[in-house]
């Protein structure tokens, strides 16, 4: 018997139109998406930004076509928690900032980006740059986004 891939190439179709939410800036249809993401993930403890590192890493796993995935990467006064950076055939795509929150807000994950300067590790992509904050709920467990593009200030 030949092997169907439904469920993986289910999770790979997933992932790629969640990609293009994000471009899309859909905030809704992304944070959907990660909380499918959760669900498919096992964790025992989805309790911190770690945790919830793992499952963008899953919900996102598409990118890797289009990205160099970077978490941590250092920036103006602290580390960007992931960083999309285009691959050099991919320079047309935006460069995404991704910051993680648990038990706040989205605000507040956008706040930090920029109040750390994170655009600053990527002056290359100023022009052409997103900013997503994602916040996961522990008491009603959502999941929450908001994107921006960056602008100069």
């Amino acid at each position: 018997m030949i092997p169907s891939y439904h469920t993986v190439n289910q999770a790979i179709e997933d992932s790629k139109n969640l990609l293009q939410c994000l471009w899309n800036m859909d905030e809704v249809s992304v944070a959907k998406g990660i909380e499918k993401a959760h669900q498919e993930i096992s964790i025992l403890k989805y309790n911190d930004e770690n945790a919830l590192s793992c499952t963008i890493q899953l919900a996102f796993y598409y990118a890797r076509e289009y990205y160099q995935i970077i978490r941590e990467l250092p920036s103006g006064k602290g580390y960007t928690d992931i960083c999309f950076i285009p691959r050099p055939r991919y320079k047309d795509k935006s460069a995404i900032i991704i910051e993680l929150k648990w038990d706040k807000n989205v605000e507040t994950a956008m706040n930090q980006i920029y109040k750390n300067n994170y655009p600053d590790a990527l002056k290359d992509y100023t022009d052409n740059l997103l900013l997503c904050g994602i916040n996961y709920n522990k008491a009603d467990k959502k999941h929450e986004c908001k994107i921006e593009r960056f602008k100069l200030k």
